[in-house]
């Protein structure tokens, strides 16, 4: 369409985003940040203000159109729509929280709150160990009932909160924090005798790919300058939550590990970003990096981005196409991102829990970190579980560790009446296996023979009131809901497999080669990995498929833990 059909633009638009840019330069890849700003003001996007923006930044209207359409989290009301209520309550119906009495809640909040609330129905909101959640505005209540909605709303509690307890930058450097950073830029460290700790003592990718840290450090550091470096705190896998869990408690820990690791390989700028349903931590951590800019003027330059509802940019190059302004869609490799990511550069991606570890295995030795493990395994790994136990949360324990041994030594056993029937040890992507390979080791590279992986080590426990069969098929709902449909294995896939796995009957053989063909064809992990929980119903849990298939009912985790008092 030529620019003389294009819908004039009202002046209270313009004004709308002259207000939101202020002396903010219009970068493309600012472009998801001022369309926060934008939804901020006034909770809804209208495509007057697209347009606008899209003036404003010299792009065209479809360009920040389909970004913004793109964004679970952006609500784009056209022209003669009616823009949302004042306040959304958002109620995730990930695996956790359906097992645990989402759908009632969500239909008891529908019926009880007023024209003024919209209740959606959302996809994991991270905080999985105390399911039920729901999110009032920014607030999120967990172990929810209507009557702990009802309440923050009532009280106006539709602001996120700080998170307290937050070792903050004066506490941390008391504490000796910042001597090993100091130590390296005063040539008091080496390079080599960092990247060389991280080799010794095994640390790999700790974001569920699992590719060795100090390999990956050399790999960027050999290609040429200027390099960047991206920070993955975009934890949307069902069942994850322990990046949450280390930043509101030691954020300085993971920063100061960032900043050596760019200090080691050179790099030039780095980028953190973080899912946008971590708002107090955005604001806590923001207030750090002004204290740790203060601190160290002289380390690269940090930008703070922020996500906005996709699962999908949990995968690398998409993550990449977000902080560019676009919408979060995988890229085709090669070239890799060590070679050709952020704007054309060589680029240092990790997760955050990886950076987390750095400063403890260089100052209490690779040896220390590597003696961690049990049955053969090296190192820690930070199991972020949920389900049927006494005490779900972030358990550090040693690779290698079984469930069993996990649920009984660090978890305090399984819920009253509830008895162990199978588990996903890696979040809704990594699988389901059944209580008889709970003694299995946990691990990279110990689960692939059953069709499973360990990922983010995102553990669900599941018992006999819990069916394997609507695990999977909720978490291939969740699977359909993110693709960013780029590729046809897995957009039509998804929602294909979803649709088959909702009859009453299963037909195996058309599900098999749907899964076959997902795992084979899809451009990312998202695709491949889709399948998996499915085949693990077909693999161990064939008796729920032998009768006709009926929900089993669940208490809420705040009934259950009653119990236990």
């Amino acid at each position: 369409m030529s620019r003389r059909h294009l819908s004039p633009i009202p002046p209270v638009a313009r004004e709308d985003v002259r207000a939101v840019l202020g002396e903010a330069p219009p970068r493309r890849d600012l472009l998801i940040e001022y369309l926060h700003r934008l939804q901020d003001r006034q909770g809804f996007l209208s495509t007057d203000q697209l347009a606008a923006l899209a003036e404003a930044m010299k792009l065209s209207r479809a360009e920040v159109y389909e970004v913004a359409s793109f964004y679970h989290h952006f609500d784009v009301v056209r022209a003669g729509e009616a823009p949302p209520p004042p306040l959304t309550v958002r109620v995730c119906d990930s695996v956790a929280c359906a097992m645990t009495g989402a759908d009632e809640l969500l239909a008891a909040l529908s019926q009880s709150l007023g024209d003024g609330v919209r209740v959606q129905r959302v996809p994991c909101v991270g905080r999985c160990e105390a399911a039920p959640v729901a999110v009032v505005g920014q607030n999120p209540v967990e172990e929810a009932d209507v009557h702990a909605v009802r309440w923050a709303i009532d009280a106006g509690a539709t602001e996120a909160p700080l998170p307290e307890g937050a070792r903050r930058m004066n506490d941390y450097r008391a504490a000796g924090g910042y001597r090993l950073y100091a130590d390296c830029v005063g040539g008091r460290r080496s390079a080599e005798e960092i990247i060389a700790a991280l080799e010794h003592a095994g640390l790999r990718g700790l974001g569920g790919a699992g590719f060795p840290a100090g390999r990956k450090w050399r790999a960027v550091k050999d290609q040429p300058a200027p390099r960047l470096m991206a920070v993955n705190i975009d934890e949307g896998e069902p069942g994850t939550f322990k990046d949450r869990y280390y930043l509101e408690r030691e954020p300085h820990r993971f920063l100061e590990g960032m900043l050596i690791a760019a200090w080691a390989v050179g790099i030039d700028k780095i980028y953190i970003y973080l899912r946008d349903e971590y708002a107090g931590l955005r604001a806590m951590l923001a207030e750090e990096l002004d204290a740790l800019r203060a601190a160290f003027p002289q380390a690269p330059d940090i930008e703070l981005r922020r996500g906005a509802g996709a699962y999908v940019c949990g995968e690398e190059s998409a993550m990449i196409e977000s902080i560019e302004g676009r919408r979060g869609q995988p890229r085709l490799r090669p070239p890799y991102v060590a070679e050709v990511g952020l704007f054309g550069r060589p680029t240092l991606e990790h997760n955050m829990e990886t950076l987390y570890w750095v400063r403890d295995i260089v100052e209490r030795g690779a040896e220390w970190f590597a003696a961690q493990g049990r049955h053969g395994r090296k190192g820690l790994r930070s199991f972020s579980v949920s389900g049927r136990v006494v005490k779900p949360g972030v358990h550090l324990a040693p690779a290698g560790i079984t469930l069993r041994e996990l649920i009984d030594e660090f978890c305090e056993g399984m819920l009253p009446g509830h008895e162990l029937y199978g588990y996903l040890p890696g979040g809704a992507s990594g699988g389901i296996l059944p209580a008889s390979l709970a003694d299995v080791p946990l691990d990279f590279d110990t689960l692939q023979e059953y069709g499973c992986f360990i990922g983010s080590a995102a553990i669900i426990v599941l018992s006999q009131q819990d069916s394997a069969r609507a695990v999977a098929l909720n978490a291939m709902r969740f699977f359909a809901h993110e693709s960013c449909g780029k590729c046809t294995p897995c957009r039509v896939g998804t929602q294909k497999a979803a649709e088959l796995m909702a009859r009453e009957t299963w037909d195996t053989g058309l599900l098999g080669e749907l899964a076959q063909t997902m795992q084979d064809a899809s451009i990312c992990g998202l695709g491949q990995a889709a399948p998996n929980p499915l085949l693990s119903v077909l693999r161990f849990f064939g008796n729920e498929l032998q009768t006709s298939y009926i929900a089993k009912g669940a208490k809420t985790q705040r009934s259950q833990r009653e119990e236990l008092k």
